[in-house]
This record gives C-alpha cells, sequence and structure tokens, in this order.
C-alpha cells in the first residue's frame, strides 16, 4: 500500500521486537522497513523471520547496523524513527534524534500505554535505573519469597533473543537442561540459571502476549525480571525499581532509567554497605526529589566466595557481562570480593584473545576483570582461552552463571555470590506482604 507510514526501529534485539510486536505488526496503517542493531555483536544482517512479522510484513524484515542511520531513511523513504533499547544515555538518545530529524523522518518513542500487556494475573516488576545495580537479585529474592509463601510464581525476563528468532518466540526454562538444549548464550545464562536453581520457571523470548499466555496457565503471579534500565513489558500492579548507591548520580542521566525511577512504587537503594555515608545521602536525597511518592527501602549487596582460599594467589576475576560493559562499571562482585580476600589479581589483557580484545577496545573503562561475554561459540571460546593462558592460580566467578558448566579452564574456579539483604526499615518483606494483602 503506498499510503503506509514507513518506520524504521532503532533497537538491540529486545524492546525493538516487542514494540513491532504491540505497535506496527497488525497495524495495516504501518510498513517497518527494517530494524537496527547495535550493543550486542552479530546480530545485524540478520531478518525478523516471516513467522513473526504477520501478515502486513510477509517477507520478514531486515536488520541493519545502526551506523546506516541516515541512508536507511533516504533509500527507504523512512517517515518515523522509532527508539527500542535501553541503559543509554539522554545525550544518546538526541544525538539518534536529532540525525533522524535531519534525514526527514519524525523520531518517536513508544511508553507504557502502548506496548505494556496486561495480565490476568498479578505482577511484580523488577527495574533499575542502570544495568549492573541489583535488580536480578531482588527478583532471584523475590521469587524465593513467594515460594516460601506458596505463591507459584513465573519470571518473565526480559528478552535475549540472539539465536534463531524462530525457535525463541516463547521460551520457558525450568531446568539446566532446557538452557543448555536451548544453546543459551553466557548473558542468558547468568539471568536464567539462578532462577531454575531455586526452583522457579523462567519464561522469555520473542513474542511478549505468547510467553506471558504461556506462563500465566502454570503461575499465580508474574515476577517481570528486568533487563538493562527499561521498563516492564508487561503493565506491573507493583513497581519495585533498584537504584546504585554506588552511582547516586546516575538517577536521571540514562534512558528510559529516569523514566522507571518516575514511576516506581518502591525504591530499594541497593548496596549501602559498599557506599560510603554521603552516597547514600545522595542517592536518598536524588528518590525523594525525583520520586516522593515511592516508599525506599535500604538493601544491603553481601558478597561471600566459596571455601577455595584464595589469599595470596594469583587470581583472575570474571565479571558479570552486561554490568562491566554497556552497563558501565569496572567491576563488579568478583574483584571486591577477591581483593577483601588477599588475593593478587591477575590482569586478563595480557592474555586476551583477539576477540577479548575487541571487548576490552570497545569498553575501555573496564579494569583489571575479564566480563563474561558469550554471545556466540567463537566469543565463548576466546573466553576460555584468556582464562587459560593468563598463568592465574585461580579464577574467581562473580558473574551468576556456573562456569565450569560453560567453559573448561585449567584452575579452579572460586564462585562470589551477592544476594539481597534488608539494611534497615521498612523491609521489603513488609511492603510485599502489604501488597499481597491488597490482592
Amino acid at each position: 500500500m503506498p499510503d503506509r507510514r514507513r518506520v524504521l526501529i532503532l533497537g538491540a534485539a529486545g524492546r525493538d521486537f516487542h514494540v513491532f510486536n504491540t505497535v506496527y505488526r497488525d497495524d495495516p496503517g504501518s510498513e517497518v522497513v527494517g530494524f537496527t542493531a547495535t550493543q550486542i555483536p552479530e546480530i545485524s544482517d540478520r531478518r525478523y523471520p516471516v513467522e513473526l512479522s504477520g501478515t502486513h510484513h510477509p517477507d520478514g524484515i531486515p536488520i541493519f547496523d545502526e551506523s546506516r542511520l541516515e541512508d536507511l531513511v533516504a533509500a527507504h523513504g523512512v517517515d518515523e524513527v522509532a527508539f527500542a533499547y535501553s541503559d543509554v544515555t539522554h545525550d544518546h538518545v538526541m544525538h539518534l534524534a536529532s540525525r533522524a530529524l535531519a534525514a526527514g523522518a519524525d523520531f518517536v518513542l513508544h511508553g507504557p500505554r502502548s506496548t505494556q500487556l496486561p495480565s490476568s494475573k498479578p505482577v511484580i516488576a523488577i527495574t533499575a535505573v542502570r544495568t549492573g545495580c541489583g535488580k536480578s537479585q531482588v527478583a532471584r529474592w523475590m521469587s524465593r519469597y513467594l515460594r516460601e509463601k506458596g505463591i507459584q510464581a513465573a519470571a518473565l525476563r526480559h528478552p535475549m533473543p540472539y539465536g534463531d528468532l524462530r525457535l525463541e518466540r516463547v521460551q520457558r526454562f525450568g531446568s539446566l537442561r532446557d538452557i543448555i538444549d536451548a544453546g543459551c548464550t553466557a548473558e542468558e545464562r547468568e539471568e536464567y540459571e539462578p532462577h531454575v536453581a531455586f526452583g522457579n520457571v523462567v519464561f522469555a523470548g520473542v513474542d511478549y502476549a505468547a510467553i506471558l499466555e504461556a506462563a500465566e496457565r502454570e503461575s499465580d503471579l508474574i515476577v517481570w525480571d528486568g533487563g538493562n534500565n527499561d521498563f516492564p513489558f508487561i503493565r506491573p500492579d507493583l513497581s519495585v525499581v533498584v537504584v546504585d548507591a554506588l552511582r547516586p548520580d546516575h538517577l536521571t542521566t540514562h534512558h528510559p532509567g529516569e523514566m522507571v525511577l518516575r514511576s516506581a512504587d518502591v525504591v530499594i537503594v541497593n548496596k549501602v554497605d559498599a557506599a560510603s555515608p554521603d552516597q547514600v545521602a545522595t542517592a536518598l536525597a536524588g528518590i525523594a526529589a525525583i520520586a516522593p511518592h515511592a516508599t525506599v527501602v535500604q538493601a544491603a549487596s553481601p558478597v561471600t566466595l566459596d571455601e577455595e582460599a584464595v589469599a595470596g594467589k594469583r587470581v583472575l576475576v570474571v565479571e558479570d557481562g552486561p554490568t562491566t560493559t554497556h552497563g558501565g562499571m569496572s567491576s563488579g562482585a568478583g574483584l571486591t570480593a577477591a581483593l577483601a580476600a588477599g588475593a593478587t589479581i591477575v590482569d586478563p589483557r595480557a592474555s586476551a584473545a583477539p576477540l577479548i580484545a575487541e571487548t576490552y577496545d570497545a569498553y575501555p573503562h573496564l579494569g583489571p576483570v575479564l566480563p563474561a561475554v558469550g554471545y556466540f561459540p567463537e566469543q565463548i571460546a576466546a573466553l576460555e582461552q584468556t582464562i587459560n593462558e593468563s598463568g592465574a592460580d585461580v579464577v574467581v566467578a562473580g558473574t551468576p552463571i556456573d562456569l565450569n558448566a560453560l567453559i573448561d579452564v585449567a584452575m579452579p574456579v572460586v564462585r562470589a555470590r551477592y544476594e539481597f539483604a534488608d539494611a534497615g526499615e521498612p523491609l521489603l518483606s513488609s511492603l510485599v506482604d502489604g501488597f499481597l494483602e491488597r490482592l
């Protein structure tokens, strides 16, 4: 149809697909001419498959590199550029807006009213203002707490569909075997494995209307486990937002983290055990100014090492991937635990395989740690090579995944574990109990 509005969606294999599914797929007046890709390697030059693209896009939809934005607007006569990914600065968003506007297109941000799906079950959403604030440990705590109260909760995880999208329309993970059989990346395993270890079922994928329907069939309540600092795909009845006390100046710097904070019912100021009193005070003052309606919980994020002694040993630290790459943190729980235990830190840059060296080049803020990157098999092999050639005595793994189940390393792996812990009143458990009573 010549009068259809031509749309280009800027994304990173997550919210972009959801925006297409909820806003454009069934709209006869819109034609999505393409997605663009960034942040995640090896996802451009694919197609959103015919099987998922609906009757108005019978050939599927190509995925291009975001660097081609202006050329794509011109070549496809794009009327509208839709921004649909997360944890980037406000400047980043508006620079893209300026590029789209200068090329002659409108620039749009689709919000909750047009993209959030209603659920027939109560929904508790766990999100954060930045990647690495500790939302996943809060989501794990939430699922476990609900189980202890006899409530069967399904965890709906923010999408990470980096493989064959046709096979990932609806994903259900109830065991480690399910995760392995699905060929999940290291980043996916970091999020899924801790849930299934507690006996929880995780749902994820591409088509969240179908995913939600599947989760509702076997649960009493939905826990939305957010990714990056994105807002939920499912309409929450209780919105819990995590803030990092170590980064109190990041409350309003990144999109859509500021929006997430402004819409919070409960705000958790996490890592108060590691932050200074001034940092905690700055975070609390910022929350009071931005989200005065929210109830504030202070929380610790204690880190414990498995029993293997690391004092005096040469230790290579592997950290959570997204937290230390586009999350912007130079290190994480693994380095903190290793230093506290008296380890000598081995800088993995000295043994970095070429693909890992590319990660260090892309993220120059990184400290002497190895991000657990593993978006494709070659990158996982490079991770293994970097560790084995490091000369370390021990690996301290601050990533939630079991490294030994992913790669074959020549030295012992000691896990650094970190979980949510209340650090004052009110308790998160009391707020959850109040929410359940209101139901």
